[in-house]
């Protein structure tokens, strides 16, 4: 496997690489078990509050963007959404949802596909999806769903991603060091740098 882990995100390269993965059976099969996994777990999530809940998703989420990439992540992300929403009786269809199901695995694809992975980049993925996702999108959809003021959404989502933020590196970080070195040598994943994954 040819590694990526300096090549831009500016590099038309780098895109070609993301966009064949959609052409590999391999890809295409670990996609389909992610949105299973995804599934599952999202139906043991717990509920915080109105339209507010705490998931595991975003390991099966950011684990699956790393193996198949922010292109395919796009795709995966529109039928994960549908098939919840077929599959759960208590979930309903939302476009917002899509699109924020979408740009989770977008944004976890740009820090992890074919790059060094660093807690520090783990953090920053994390970041991104909590706040610009779960709390500013999240908190939009749920004032035009739920005809609420925004700030009234805002201001409860803030804080419990606020909250959770620390623990979901955490957990991320463990989760991706212990299958980093099975990931390298199936040929999943490139080669990283050194064994532990870095602060920086």
């Amino acid at each position: 496997m040819e590694n990526f882990n300096n090549i831009s995100l500016l590099k038309s390269n780098y895109w070609i690489a993301a966009a064949s993965e959609l052409k590999k059976l391999r890809t295409l099969t670990f996609a389909s078990i992610i949105i299973a996994f995804s599934l599952v777990i999202n139906s043991f999530s717990i509920p915080v509050s109105e339209n507010l809940h705490i998931s595991l998703t975003f390991l099966v989420f950011s684990l699956g963007s790393l193996i198949f990439g922010p292109v395919v992540g796009l795709f995966v992300g529109v039928v994960y959404d549908l098939l919840n929403f077929v599959m759960l009786p208590s979930s309903f269809f939302f476009p917002g949802y899509t699109l924020s199901t979408m740009l989770e695995f977008f944004i976890y694809g740009l820090f992890f596909y074919h790059k060094r992975i660093t807690i520090f980049k783990i953090f920053l993925a994390k970041f991104l999806v909590d706040y610009g996702i779960h709390v500013f999108l999240g908190s939009l959809w749920s004032k035009i769903l739920f005809n609420k003021g925004y700030i009234y959404f805002f201001t409860k989502s803030i804080i419990k991603n606020t909250i959770m933020l620390p623990i979901e590196v955490i957990i991320l970080v463990l989760l991706l060091q212990a299958l980093q070195p099975i990931l390298i040598r199936m040929g999943i994943i490139p080669k990283q740098n050194c064994e532990r994954i870095p602060l920086i």
